[in-house]
């Protein structure tokens, strides 16, 4: 009969991602692991197999979480141009800036070499799209947004200036040059 488990398998994943994005997949240790979770590497074993496997159970994790909060502000009663201007706000929030966006830092630090990762990544950046592309419809359809360039494509573009800003926080950048380079993005969009 095994033992059962002595740990919050969902809090000892939130402090698991924490851990990845300060630092890196590569750079992550088991020790670093066990010190901020307080559980020990064979527990960790026991649960998620290895350390891959976690980053793994972490990206999903992000993802999601990074993904609901999208969907909340697409789902709330202001113009699209209110929405896209609190989601620009929240990407200068100083207390993410820092650490940039795991899945940003994740296709850094991988690029191309491991499909499970890419394929989470790109998974990511399609949801956010998504829900990027139906604000923008929303302000087409009222006027608000240029009609130059359809909906899909204008969503394409402003993930990319959020994925360039994310590449520019994570290099050391400062906030007015963020800011600057999201006001551009954004106000392009204009009709």
């Amino acid at each position: 009969m095994s033992r059962p488990r002595e740990f919050d398998v969902d809090r000892v994943l939130h402090q698991s991602m924490e851990v990845f994005w300060n630092k890196g997949f590569k750079a992550t240790s088991y020790e670093d692991l066990t010190r901020t979770t307080g559980v020990k590497k064979q527990s960790f074993y026991c649960v998620f197999n290895d350390k891959r496997t976690l980053f793994l159970k972490a990206l999903v994790r992000y993802r999601e979480h990074s993904i609901a909060i999208l969907e909340k502000l697409e789902a709330q009663k202001m113009s699209p141009l209110d929405k896209l201007e609190s989601l620009r706000e929240s990407l200068l929030d100083e207390e993410v800036s820092c650490r940039g966006c795991l899945m940003v830092n994740s296709a850094m630090e991988f690029g191309t070499e491991d499909d499970q990762v890419t394929g989470e990544i790109e998974l990511m950046f399609a949801e956010a799209e998504h829900v990027l592309e139906k604000i923008i419809i929303s302000g087409q359809e009222q006027q608000l947004i240029t009609t130059r360039y359809s909906s899909k494509e204008l969503a394409s573009y402003l993930h990319n200036a959020i994925i360039g800003a994310r590449i520019m926080e994570k290099s050391g950048a400062s906030r007015e040059q963020i800011e600057a380079v999201l006001r551009v993005s954004f106000s392009l969009i204009s009709p």
